[in-house]
């Protein structure tokens, strides 16, 4: 297990929080760069012990150091909370994670798109009233509604994060690609897909937060010597540690 200091995020965001500039960065006037209190160590105890998996090592980390949710890439880091003694993640779209089958493996290794599986759209040519094409069109939608957004495609992901138009982005939890960083495209007819730096390689949960809050101190622009410095786990590599 990869370990991993976030012991420079608070004051990282504090500058961002400070500073009217940082408001032309995106969502961030949903967040305000603050982030929840850390989960103490018996609260991670017991919401791993509730999904049956313990997190990737990167995010679990994040959970202990950092914040429970909060600040974070677009519009901000679904916030975990306990709610009538069970944990449970809140935000737009982190109902889709499926806290029950968690611990199943997310079986995939490379982008995938359901939508593939399904024939081509009615065509207008091959119906002779307008009655009739709308209504192949509307069973149609029905059977993309069905096929694409069916769960057994996200189960393994935990969604954390929303870019808005309903495309969002999860960590995967269980199967051959824990610890990676996905992007759920349905709303947008993309399916789903690894997320990789620019070098190619997937993007762990440690990469993705801190190649947002590299983006957005370089967005702010430069500040003190010491606010310039990259945040830990950044230096020599501009991605951090790998999936774990």
């Amino acid at each position: 297990m990869t370990d991993h200091d976030w012991s420079d995020v608070p004051a990282a965001l504090a500058r961002l929080a400070a500073d009217p500039g940082a408001r032309a960065v995106f969502g961030a006037a949903a967040h305000g760069f603050v982030l929840d209190p850390p989960l103490t160590g018996p609260e991670l105890t017991e919401l791993e012990e509730q999904l049956g998996v313990p997190l990737p090592a990167g995010y679990r980390s994040f959970l202990r150091q950092a914040g429970r949710g909060g600040a974070g890439p677009a519009y901000g880091l679904f916030p975990v909370r306990r709610v009538d003694g069970r944990w449970r993640w809140e935000g737009d779209g982190a109902d889709l994670t499926d806290l029950a089958a968690l611990a199943r493996p997310f079986a995939h290794t490379g982008a995938f798109n359901p939508a593939d599986a399904l024939p081509p759209p009615p065509d207008e040519g091959d119906y002779d009233s307008a009655a009739a094409l709308e209504a192949a069109e509307d069973a149609y939608q029905e059977e993309y509604d069905r096929v694409v957004y069916a769960p057994e495609h996200s189960v393994g992901l935990l969604y954390l994060c929303h870019l808005g138009c309903a495309l969002r982005e999860a960590l995967v939890v269980t199967g051959p690609a824990r610890g990676q960083m996905w992007a759920d495209d349905s709303a947008d007819g993309g399916g789903y897909r690894p997320l990789r730096d620019d070098d190619g390689r997937p993007l762990d949960f440690a990469r993705w937060y801190r190649r947002w809050l590299t983006a957005a101190l370089v967005e702010l622009g430069p500040g003190p010597a010491d606010s310039r410095r990259r945040p830990a786990g950044d230096r020599g590599d501009p991605h951090g540690a790998t999936p774990s």
